[in-house]
């Protein structure tokens, strides 16, 4: 027993190469779990469906009990955030079962993982590219997420109720023509609930979706080590550390 669980401990918290592919395998699940949810919503109420949602509701429950197990506190991990996430993302995913639908709240474990300190840093000790523009990759990977789960509440809320939503993409296209305020007019949500979710989606597209589309084409910081003191986040026209006064002399085109 001791054996298998410094397997598991050395999966979740160790630096082996496999645990890194584990980790990774656990984020393409995830990402896969997304592209399912899209997927399935062009197939609304199919038993075949709903059978995949328990499969992948049961995969998380399984790989949560493991996480669990491997974790040197157990209570702790437990009661933790992330723990508390995976659960309700396991109940959103048994949930058509029971004939509640909270898809969307699948996604929240997606954000959990792409949160991890050791994917993100294990993203920057494999891919130069991810090193030299996290910023932006970051940025548009909650972007993406944002509209998503916005999308989704859209389509959880409205789908058999609403006759101009049928699907992910009919969500999809109602979402983005509300936060980018463009409004065409041919899909609205009706009554109170509908209206007030249109709202949130309008404050939201002015506030959170207009700053996640700045960082994304123009970061707010860009990384590169200083010389002086090792500083590796600057601004992006800055011409001289912020903190020791050191030159930078990074290539720029000004």
């Amino acid at each position: 027993m001791r054996g298998f669980l410094g397997q598991l401990h050395d999966l979740y918290h160790g630096d082996s190469r496999r645990a890194h592919r584990y980790r990774y395998g656990l984020l393409i699940f995830d990402v896969a779990m997304i592209g399912f949810i899209v997927v399935s919503s062009f197939f609304h109420g199919v038993l075949a469906v709903e059978l995949l949602d328990g499969l992948f509701g049961f995969i998380v429950l399984l790989e949560t009990a493991a996480r669990i197990l491997a974790a040197p506190q157990r209570l702790r991990e437990l009661l933790s955030l992330g723990t508390l996430v995976d659960l309700v993302v396991v109940a959103s995913l048994l949930a058509p079962i029971t004939g509640e639908n909270l898809a969307f709240l699948r996604v929240l474990r997606a954000l959990r993982l792409l949160r991890s300190y050791r994917i993100l840093r294990r993203l920057r000790q494999d891919l130069p590219f991810f090193r030299r523009n996290q910023d932006a990759i970051l940025a548009a990977v909650n972007l993406a997420l944002f509209i998503f789960v916005m999308t989704a509440l859209v389509f959880e809320t409205q789908v058999d109720r609403n006759p101009n939503i049928n699907n992910f993409a009919d969500a999809l296209y109602f979402t983005v023509t509300t936060l980018t305020t463009t409004g065409f007019g041919d899909i609205t949500l009706p009554g109170t609930i509908g209206r007030l979710l249109s709202v949130a989606i309008m404050i939201f597209g002015v506030s959170l979706f207009l700053r996640l589309i700045q960082v994304l084409f123009r970061p707010a910081r860009t990384s590169w080590r200083c010389p002086g003191c090792g500083l590796t986040k600057h601004e992006s026209d800055a011409i001289h550390c912020r903190h020791c006064g050191t030159l930078l002399n990074r290539p720029h085109e000004d």
